[in-house]
């Protein structure tokens, strides 16, 4: 396994990461205007900041992702809940990858991630109570 492909895979894990951490984010300022809920989302966007580094674009390749496209699940949402509950698997996934990513690149990386999925499964229990108690 090449440097290049763990890059790689960094690189398309702390982007899918990112992109599931605003929309949680998004739903609990615009949706629910929860400001806590929000600004939990968007410190977890933030801590990522120092995990990223600009060299990994050159690993990037849109053109050759052999899985780039879309299963009928991923098309369709039927609620909110859906939505929701579909991008924590999606921020989940992606910070356990990382995790285990960066244990090969840089174990301080790993730790962040860790410390980020764990955050989420907290997150996401408040959330999923909250979904429980207002029916």
């Amino acid at each position: 396994m090449t440097n290049a492909k763990i890059e790689r895979l960094i690189d398309a894990n702390l982007n899918r990461l990112r992109e599931a951490l605003r929309l949680l984010e998004d739903v609990q300022r615009y949706i629910f205007d929860n400001r806590e809920l929000s600004y939990n989302f968007k410190n977890l966007r933030h801590k990522l900041t120092p995990l990223y580094d600009i060299n990994r674009l050159k690993y990037r390749d849109i053109e050759g992702d052999v899985a780039k496209e879309s299963t009928n699940s991923e098309l369709k949402r039927d609620s909110l809940k859906d939505i929701i509950d579909a991008n924590f698997s999606r921020a989940l996934e992606s910070a356990r990858v990382l995790e285990e990513a960066f244990k090969l690149t840089n174990p301080k990386h790993s730790k962040t991630a860790k410390e980020v999925r764990y955050e989420l499964y907290g997150l996401q229990k408040k959330i999923g109570l909250r979904i429980i108690d207002n029916g």
